[in-house]
């Protein structure tokens, strides 16, 4: 299964970089830190049905933040969520994939995201309402490190606590890097794991790159507490001259950094 999951994200990873040359711009970094985790949500742990988007007994998705859409469009893609090759639309005119996720057009998108800081919130009311109806479906957010730099997401951490929602996950994307610096230089949140702990979370640090060390997080099912993954990330992870290089927060390749990309990537298989 992990040479599987390997080569399934490489693929992806080349969708994403192609996607943002083919767009002139995107999120390339974030959407690289993350596909792994989202690759494996989809595959191996949610409940969905991909041909109804409205299932009642689906868990629900939450990308809060919104700017690393790329990732989410590329798993949607590959698990037919979105139309053969959609991806190929990103930030076009009237596309259905914008530059961060919206739901207007895109069933299987529950929320539109990217006013950062939301996402959690919403995440954290999903699932209060799940435990009232006594349903059994889980709710998955997945945040910024920099995203945590709002006061909203912890207020949203110390509400899921109190009311011991054990069917929400938390997955914070840790890659350290927050728009265009460190997020240590912006604003500081270490001890991440020390921090949620503290506020009433059960807490797991893991390689957010690595199949069995996700897999571990997310079979963990903590009674009473909300799930927090701190997944160690790299941005712009799969592309040596990408790694933690601030300037692909944001950026279109050119012709050039995309073969080499691609190249890169494709002599991992």
């Amino acid at each position: 299964m992990t040479q599987n999951f390997q080569e399934i994200t490489r693929q992806l990873r080349c969708r994403i970089i192609s996607a943002a040359s083919n767009a002139g711009g995107g999120h390339i970094g974030g959407a690289l830190s993350i596909v792994d985790l989202i690759y494996y949500a989809y595959s191996e742990y949610m409940t969905y049905d991909s041909l109804d988007s409205n299932l009642e007994s689906r868990d629900r998705f939450i990308l809060s933040k919104g700017h690393g859409c790329l990732a989410l469009y590329a798993v949607l893609e590959h698990f037919s969520m979105l139309k053969k090759n959609e991806l190929e639309n990103f930030l076009k005119t009237d596309s259905r994939l914008p530059g961060h996720s919206e739901h207007f057009h895109v069933p299987h998108i529950e929320i539109t995201t990217g006013s950062l800081g939301h996402g959690v919130g919403v995440a954290t009311g999903m699932a209060a309402a799940a435990k009232r109806k006594k349903t059994t479906w889980r709710v998955i957010c997945i945040l910024g490190d920099g995203e945590c730099n709002e006061g909203s997401v912890w207020e949203s951490l110390l509400f899921a606590a109190q009311h011991r929602l054990d069917n929400l996950v938390i997955v914070i994307d840790s890659n350290k890097l927050e728009s265009l610096d460190l997020t240590e230089n912006i604003l500081g949140i270490q001890p991440l794991s020390e921090k949620l702990s503290a506020f009433g979370l059960d807490v797991m640090e893991i390689n957010g790159h690595d199949y069995t060390e996700i897999r571990k997080a997310f079979e963990r099912q903590p009674m009473g507490k909300p799930l927090a993954i701190v997944a160690n990330t790299v941005k712009g992870k799969g592309v040596s001259f990408m790694e933690n290089v601030p300037k692909w927060h944001y950026r279109s390749p050119t012709p050039e950094e995309l073969e080499n990309a691609l190249n890169e990537l494709k002599s991992h298989a």
